[in-house]
């Protein structure tokens, strides 16, 4: 299978990367989904990468706590996992830059947008930390709005499940699966797959968005060599 796409960024939920132990960084299962992405580079796909802080803190389930410090907190939790997958792609021998939104220059580049293309352009995976830098967002609009800002040909979202369904595919068997939709359906039928900020984003960019299950960690270069192993979603 040859890939479609010359450039794409891919979105890992923080969840995915703590394996069985459901919390924290499972190094086996992380390296697991690195080897797919040293097989896309080695393809010349230009790979971003933007990764959720689930599997440390959740912004938004934090009680009492202010949300704005809250969400610093998970900005915080997704430089953690920004780290672990680099170190993981490191020792596979892949080529790699950690930027974060919220400048820590000892440990990471700050976001440059210009750099970034730059890093992609020599080969380079780019792993975007601390969401849009901004509290109030998810890391799925940040997805969003880095691959319309990098020029990203397709967003690819790693989940639990093989696609979009009309209703939770866990609680009801008669849930039925969507091959292709459109941001309008995803919006009009509130179907969270990504937010609503997230699929503006790439509606009003037409940045195609595929959903397909992380599983098989194999499915990251399926997914870009044939988009309908997951729900392709576009305009």
């Amino acid at each position: 299978m040859k890939p479609k796409y010359k450039r794409i960024l891919l979105k890992l939920s923080g969840e995915s990367l703590s394996g069985p132990e459901k919390h924290g960084i499972d190094p086996d299962t992380v390296l697991s989904y690195c080897q797919p992405i040293k097989q896309l580079t080695e393809e010349g796909v230009q790979v971003a990468v933007v990764v959720g802080g689930g599997n440390f803190w959740r912004g938004r389930t934090s009680g009492e706590m202010d949300r704005t410090r809250a969400d610093h907190m998970g900005m915080l939790a997704t430089t953690i996992n920004a780290l672990g997958v680099a170190d993981a792609l490191e020792q596979l021998g892949v080529d790699v830059r950690v930027q974060t939104a919220i400048e820590m220059r000892q440990i990471a580049e700050p976001y440059i947008r210009n750099r970034a293309i730059r890093h992609l352009e020599k080969g380079r995976v780019v792993i975007f930390g601390c969401g849009t830098g901004n509290p109030f967002f998810s890391t799925d609009t940040a997805a969003a709005l880095r691959a319309a800002e990098i020029e990203a040909e397709i967003i690819l979202k790693a989940t639990l499940v093989d696609g979009v369904y009309d209703s939770d595919p866990n609680v009801n068997p008669n849930a039925q699966r969507f091959e292709h939709l459109s941001f309008y359906e995803v919006l009009e039928k509130d179907l969270k797959v990504i937010d609503s900020t997230a699929a503006a984003i790439c509606k009003d960019n037409d940045i195609g968005l595929v959903v397909f299950s992380i599983k098989d960690p194999e499915n990251i270069f399926t997914s870009v060599c044939d988009p309908s192993i997951g729900t392709l979603v576009t305009n």
